[in-house]
């Protein structure tokens, strides 16, 4: 820890001295010093490895962000300022505003991460909020994550689980969106690491033992490239890029292939030193050069010189037969490219005046817009937010040619949206290249379009199927809900004018227990009923006397129930500390199931999943984990085996083996599982193709400790290939 803290120290003490006098220097060592010596009832080892971890963290800010002074002085200010050791006052009249503004957005966030919340919770959508705010928080925060997960080694198994769930589905997604590609690859191989480590083992395997291979065939495919290159009189530098982990993953997953087949593993990537206006041309230079060398897959041609992303990214993406006949992915880029590819918006700072960061501000007050609104459901919201995290972009056009960028299978309602909510309020149809087409049709790259209106029209239910990004959505359930609240104000006032005329008292409680009688899930759409005429405000009020009438006649006691058949749930038993779910085959008083789709094994790590059958427990690698993690994470439990494993095979695993197809192996194979104590064969089902066979074997067994000597075991016959858990 001290070699580390000396290194980091020196580091950050060359970047503070560039703009800084040693005065300010002088007091930001010295404003960590006193809180130190202020916090001397603290464990000070707990101290010290703070102040290094927001040490290694300012390193990412400046190394792998590319952010500077400002930034770096906040995230090592903020523990002194949050303990109460120094004020943001005080903090504003010696660093200045700057420093104390960021000071404030962490403070105003600390509280909220700090806490043990799911992805699906309110207080994440007020950390959303701060995006809007100021961008540099969301960048610390980023950089806090990715440092956590690096040290998540050591941490606990359900620790390491939350820090993956949360990069995932919130931080690599954020990642991702603000151009920060480099984080958002790390932070999900570092998930799938922690969440499924034997994917993770094969596949980094895997690329290992390629890598030599692969190597020599980079530099095969260079070495040509390079001459023609030098004949120029381009300034350029050319390096491989292999995929990530996770998204191999992802391919191998999707299109349910082998590793070997995957034949994009890496890309060649051709950085170009220009100037601003020569960078276009330069990059058109060289794709010429490339595609004269090599067969050019025109499908594969992405163009973001001409129209960058939203989050910035420009770059020539060209796919080329190689030798050997294997399809290489060619990007071609300037170094201005480069660094905003590899730093996303943080780069912007730096090259401000040569790109608008007008389209960053505009997602944010999108996404502030959309997370403001308060009538909205939180997984709503969120469900939003996430829409347009990932999506790919269409360009469209006004009529008098102004450009418009929407996610990939937008319509006419979208565009009119995005446009203005007003004339999306009020859409009736669209024209697309001329010809007159519904609203729910969906926008292509390069259409022109033209919005047609109507004072008369208002939006429907049904309209939110026809749109996808949160703009549209979020406006189009605010206005049902302004049109809602007028139609239950009309109701509620019909209803109590005609009990009125009836000399009828309401009685809310009793109103409710009506409501809640005739199925109608919220009052809302009870009243929306009765303004549409579904319901007869007079049939209403009679079923209502009669709900009253019998009230007072079943008015007594309830019977007493017996001594004998009362039975006290240990609660001690269900839960384990906060929402945790301790699993015991003595267990009583829980629904819960082992789920099918992974069949849990003593052992494992799991999670449990409230269902409608009740409680469901899972694999932490299950297939459908993400899935559930992402839709549904306020139904997730904690999960936990409690005590020993009982010893007697009681949890089902499906066994995959691959092997030469020889005489007596299946015979061996089922020898070594009737020897193996403590494990019952349940079935087995074997293919012959080829002189190979594979089969399936489902066994039960007590552990994952007995399963992994079984697949040890098995492994050892000759003439097996492979042995790997199905579920």
């Amino acid at each position: 820890m001290k070699d580390d803290y000396i290194l980091l120290h020196r580091k950050l003490y060359v970047l503070f001295r560039q703009n800084w006098s040693m005065e300010h220097t002088s007091l930001l060592k010295k404003i960590w010093k006193n809180s130190l010596q202020r916090s001397a009832d603290e464990n000070l080892e707990d101290l010290l490895q703070g102040l290094l971890f927001d040490m290694k963290t300012a390193t990412i800010l400046v190394d792998e962000i590319g952010l500077m002074q400002a930034v770096v002085c906040a995230v090592l200010l903020f523990r002194p300022v949050n303990r109460g050791d120094a004020s943001i006052d005080e903090i504003r009249g010696v660093f200045g505003e700057e420093v104390a503004s960021i000071l404030r957005g962490l403070k105003k966030v600390n509280d909220l991460t700090g806490k043990k919340t799911r992805v699906e919770s309110e207080n994440y959508i007020k950390l959303l909020l701060s995006l809007a705010e100021d961008i540099r928080v969301v960048f610390i925060l980023l950089a806090e994550q990715l440092q956590s997960m690096r040290e998540a080694k050591g941490a606990s198994p359900e620790r390491r689980l939350d820090l993956s769930v949360e990069s995932t589905y919130l931080y690599a997604p954020l990642a991702h969106r603000l151009g920060l590609y480099t984080i958002k690859s790390e932070l999900e191989d570092l998930s799938l690491k922690y969440t499924d480590r034997d994917t993770y083992d094969f596949i980094a395997r895997k690329l290992n033992e390629t890598k030599r291979s692969r190597d020599r065939y980079i530099a095969e495919f260079i070495q040509p490239l390079k001459e023609r290159l030098d004949k120029t009189n381009l300034k350029y530098e050319i390096k491989g890029r292999t995929k990530s982990i996770h998204s191999i993953n992802n391919k191998l997953k999707k299109q349910k292939i082998e590793f070997e087949n995957i034949y994009d593993l890496f890309a060649i990537r051709i950085i170009l030193d220009s100037p601003p206006q020569l960078e276009k041309t330069h990059c058109w230079q060289v794709y010429s050069i490339v595609t004269d060398m090599y067969q050019p897959n025109p499908k594969r041609l992405k163009d973001w010189l001409s129209i960058p992303k939203s989050n910035g990214y420009e770059s020539l993406h060209i796919t080329v037969m190689g030798p050997a006949a294997k399809w290489v992915e060619v990007q071609i880029r300037t170094r201005r490219m480069d660094e905003i590819a590899e730093r996303g918006f943080a780069a912007h700072w730096k090259y401000k005046g040569i790109k608008e960061e007008s389209t960053l501000d505009d997602w944010l007050l999108s996404i502030r817009e959309s997370l403001e609104n308060k009538d909205a459901d939180i997984k709503e919201k969120l469900g939003d937010f996430k829409l347009d995290l990932y999506d790919e972009e269409i360009f469209v056009f006004t009529p008098k040619g102004d450009l418009f960028k929407l996610p990939k299978g937008a319509s006419v309602l979208d565009f009119a949206f995005a446009i203005h909510s007003k004339l999306g309020a009020t859409c009736v149809s669209g024209k697309v290249n001329g010809k007159n087409v519904p609203i729910k049709q969906v926008l292509n790259s390069g259409d022109q379009v033209e919005i047609n209106t109507s004072s008369h029209q208002s939006p429907r239910q049904d309209w939110l199927n026809y749109v996808v990004t949160a703009k549209a959505k979020t406006r189009i359930r605010q206005l049902l809900k302004e049109e809602a609240g007028k139609q239950v104000d009309i109701a509620k006032e019909m209803l109590l004018r005609r009990m009125k005329n009836r000399k009828i008292e309401l009685d809310d409680p009793l109103l409710m227990q009506l409501i809640k009688k005739l199925k109608y899930k919220t009052v809302t759409d009870f009243y929306i009923d009765i303004a549409a005429e579904k319901l007869e405000v007079n049939w209403v009020i009679d079923r209502y006397l009669e709900l009253g009438n019998k009230e007072l006649e079943q008015r007594e006691l309830p019977s007493a129930t017996s001594a004998d058949n009362f039975v006290l749930k240990p609660h001690s038993q269900i839960t384990g500390g906060a929402d945790e779910l301790i699993i015991d085959q003595n267990l009583t008083g829980v629904d819960y199931r082992l789920a099918k789709c992974c069949n849990p094994i003593y052992g494992d790590e799991i999670f449990g999943f409230v269902s409608s059958q009740g409680i469901k427990i899972h694999r932490t690698s299950c297939p459908n984990a993400h899935d559930l993690f992402s839709r549904f994470g306020y139904r997730i439990l904690k999960a936990r085996w409690s005590g020993k494993s009982s010893g007697t095979a009681s949890y089902t695993s499906v066994l995959r083996i691959i092997g030469n197809d020889q005489i007596n192996i299946v015979a061996n194979l089922m020898s070594i599982i009737s020897k193996e104590d403590g494990v019952q064969m349940r079935s087995i089902s074997i293919d012959s193709n080829d002189g190979l066979f594979q089969g399936n074997i489902t066994v039960m067994l007590a552990n994952t400790s007995m399963l992994e000597q079984l697949i040890k075991k098995l492994k050892a016959v000759k003439g097996v290939k492979s042995v790997s858990r199905l579920n």
